[in-house]
């Protein structure tokens, strides 16, 4: 990243860039980071973490994706697929999800880092938490619920309640997991779910649960976005030698939310 950098970018030239770019002390905002984009940063993920935190200041909340993909039944997985003789011994020793200890999954080192902040809360799902500090972190977090943990009551449906704002950082609307929450809106009564099985805490107690999953299909999200962008509703600007895009959750989930609904094919039961 030397290389691609002009010049060093600091916590504080960042957390200048995203007052730029409109982040507002006191907001509630979602932040999907690519470190990479942003080129070389002095203190690499904590100065990006601290540029955020100083942006929406202490009376406004932070959020971000926690998600634990692998926490799954290991029969179910492609990439790389686990040979059948092993899923037996992977499932009895993987560990339930705890929101402390279990690690993200391709979230990127500035979740992994912003995580063990202090004070953060990080929501229960096993497999798509997300992670909050601030005024309104408990709210964000709370009920996460197991069979939709991307729709309404999650942390994405928490921070539409909240007129909240999405923030991404060297990344697309392919990132943005709000605009699942829209998938949820949009889809369908006969929209095909599918199970999926985690290793959870209950009552003290690890045991494998089932629960239902929209069949969800984030493949249109990039040209959601664009188009969305075309609209007007949301900003852009330079974060580092990364881009900045920036729009309310309101905005952006109604936004997708009605181009599903005229664009979508859904797959049916």
């Amino acid at each position: 990243m030397i290389d691609r950098s002009s010049r060093p970018a600091s916590g504080e030239s960042l957390a200048a860039d995203l007052r730029a770019l409109g982040v507002e002390a006191g907001k509630t905002v979602m932040a999907h980071v690519s470190l990479s984009s942003v080129g070389y940063v002095a203190g690499g993920a904590h100065a990006v973490v601290l540029a955020l935190l100083d942006a929406v200041g202490p009376s406004g909340t932070l959020v971000m994706p926690t998600h634990s993909t692998d926490l799954t039944d290991p029969a179910e997985w492609s990439n790389p697929p686990v040979p059948a003789e092993w899923c037996g011994s992977v499932r009895e020793a993987m560990p339930a999800f705890d929101p402390v200890m279990t690690p993200t999954r391709d979230m990127g080192a500035v979740v992994e880092c912003f995580r063990h902040v202090p004070g953060v809360i990080r929501s229960a799902h096993p497999t798509v938490s997300a992670a909050a500090v601030g005024p309104n972190a408990g709210f964000v977090t709370a009920d996460h619920e197991l069979r939709d943990g991307l729709g309404e009551r999650s942390p994405q449906g928490r921070l539409y309640e909240l007129d909240g704002q999405v923030l991404l950082i060297g990344v697309t609307h392919g990132n943005n997991t709000s605009l699942h929450l829209a998938e949820r809106r949009s889809a369908p009564p006969d929209a095909r779910w599918r199970p999926q099985s985690s290793p959870v805490l209950v009552d003290g107690e690890r045991r494998w649960v089932t629960y239902e999953c929209l069949d969800d299909d984030p493949s249109d999200f990039e040209t959601i976005g664009e188009a969305f962008a075309a609209s007007g509703d949301e900003r852009s600007g330079p974060v580092g030698t990364g881009t900045g895009r920036l729009m309310r959750s309101q905005d952006v989930v109604d936004f997708a939310t009605r181009w599903m609904h005229e664009h979508r094919t859904w797959p049916r039961c």
